[in-house]
């Protein structure tokens, strides 16, 4: 899954990292390279506490319209990649029946977006379960 993030830095400080679409997610580092590795750590373990807490996962928010905001007014934005099967904790392998095209078509679009087929399943489960969350 990609996240969006803005990141900052005061004179005499390492690096921040908002989460915007994660509201209580920050991450730092000596470098922006550090500080967006750390932020992937971040992005997972804030998920997983809200996974945990058996909350919503907040709906993501194009880059654009968090421009807008100006909290974020002289940060510089980039896209944080995380694989959200990597959230900790015990993981139960399934055996599932997929069609052999669409499963075909599942990892050729995964692997463009440098995911597992685990990870990109996990996302797409999370993403369809926030998005129609609000029907029932």
């Amino acid at each position: 899954m990609q996240y969006p993030v803005v990141i900052h830095k005061d004179k005499n400080s390492d690096y921040g990292v908002t989460i915007p679409d994660l509201p209580g997610c920050f991450s730092a580092g000596e470098t922006i390279a550090e500080a967006l590795e750390n932020t992937k750590e971040a992005i997972l373990c804030h998920i997983e506490g809200i996974l945990m807490d058996n909350e919503e996962i907040p709906k993501y928010v194009p880059i654009e319209k968090h421009q807008k905001n100006k909290l974020y007014k002289n940060g510089l934005w980039a896209i944080v990649q995380v694989d959200l099967s990597e959230i900790s904790g015990k993981a139960k392998r399934v055996n599932v029946t997929i069609p052999e095209k669409l499963l075909s078509r599942l990892d050729n679009y995964a692997q463009k977006k440098g995911e597992t087929r685990s990870g990109f399943l996990v996302t797409a489960a999370l993403e369809y379960i926030s998005i129609h969350s609000d029907a029932n």
